[in-house]
């Protein structure tokens, strides 16, 4: 059977707004200009402001503004950044890329994000970061956090890939020393290709981050500091602006959505996501739990209805991360919490239709 009802469906959201994108694109293809010029220096401006934050910066990529933000705040090889292993792999592998070592801490089996209780017993006199993941678009408890960092003299690096317009406690993220923003078509502000950014009030590190992701010129051509090649282009910039006026909107859609599935999930077989009661919930990712996920995937699958999983192994039990000397057993929260999570269709265009279908799909589930 046929995909009836797309996991995500980027077209519709085109649509809705093509006028704009499309006098966006040509402007920036009548300036003639593509690489750090005019719409990228507004972007950085208008998604900073939108954080409260005093500066963004652009960059290729989600994994390249941890990277970046992670080299700018001063980590070294031998280093060790604590973060959780239940993410993307983006997030290990940009602390890898940095020189450092990842250390795990399991996560609080309610809202899937960092266990901040298991944090300090992991700090040792090598730690120099905290990177909790804001998972599928609900904000760490960053309060207990920002106070250990602060207490052991610790940098707070936020991977905020998944929580555009995220708040907590009435403020939008970032909190900490560093928000890293991930711009992938399918996030909330998603671009038309790849793109990532660095928020953060302190001058010094976004300074660094500027020379980082243009081999270090300081003067073009003359490299101050090693460098690499990771920048936000003009026509990315330009789509972003435009989608950035509607992002309050999406997100609004997206809650909408969440609240129906929801009410319609009421006494099915699986576990609906929670929202925290310090933020704002985004969903990214509207994630159900259920003990027969691979069954129930595969019975919505025959209903034409496309799911995800986010994620399906923690990186601790991935043989790429083998030598970090995990096994079974050592995170059992995230562990549990990889084997049972299915991501359903959701986004702003989706149909209140659509949403009914796929929850009386899965009401109608009965595992054998």
């Amino acid at each position: 059977m046929g995909v009836s009802i797309p996991f995500c469906d980027l077209r519709r959201q085109y649509l809705s707004i093509k006028g704009e994108i499309d006098q966006a694109v040509a402007r920036v293809l009548n300036r003639g200009w593509f690489i750090l010029g005019e719409e990228v220096s507004a972007f950085e401006e208008e998604f900073a402001a939108y954080c409260g934050a005093a500066y963004g910066v652009g960059v290729g990529s989600g994994t390249e503004a941890l990277h970046l933000a992670l080299l700018a705040c001063g980590v070294e090889p031998g280093d060790e950044v604590i973060t959780v292993p239940n993410t993307a792999v983006a997030t290990v592998a940009a602390i890898e890329l940095a020189g450092a070592t990842p250390l795990f801490v399991d996560i609080d089996p309610v809202t899937y994000n960092m266990d901040i209780s298991q944090v300090e017993e992991k700090i040792t006199p090598r730690t120099k970061v905290l990177l909790p993941v804001h998972l599928y678009g609900q904000a760490t408890d960053l309060g207990p956090l920002l106070s250990l960092a602060e207490r052991y003299g610790l940098t707070v690096v936020e991977d905020a890939a998944q929580a555009h317009g995220t708040t907590y406690k009435g403020r939008r993220l970032p909190q900490g020393d560093v928000g890293c923003f991930s711009f992938y078509p399918t996030k909330n502000l998603g671009a038309y290709g790849d793109g990532g950014m660095v928020v953060t009030d302190e001058a010094r590190i976004a300074e660094r981050v500027r020379l980082l992701r243009q081999y270090g010129w300081e003067k073009r051509y003359i490299s101050s500091i090693r460098g690499l090649n990771s920048r936000l282009d003009e026509l990315q910039a330009a789509i972003l602006r435009v989608k950035l006026k509607h992002l309050d909107e999406w997100n609004e859609a997206r809650r909408r959505w969440a609240g129906l599935y929801n009410e319609l999930l009421t006494g099915s077989e699986v576990v609906r996501p929670q929202e925290s009661s310090y933020g704002e919930h985004v969903y990214y990712l509207y994630v159900i739990r259920s003990q027969q996920r691979d069954e129930l995937r595969q019975f919505l699958a025959q209903k034409g209805i496309s799911t995800l999983i986010h994620y399906p192994l923690p990186i601790h039990l991935m043989e790429a991360y083998s030598g970090l000397g995990y096994g079974p057993g050592s995170f059992p929260q995230a562990e549990e919490h990889c084997l049972q999570v299915l991501s359903l269709p959701l986004y702003p265009e989706i149909t209140e239709q659509e949403v009914g279908m796929v929850a009386q799909s899965i009401k109608e589930f009965r595992h054998e």
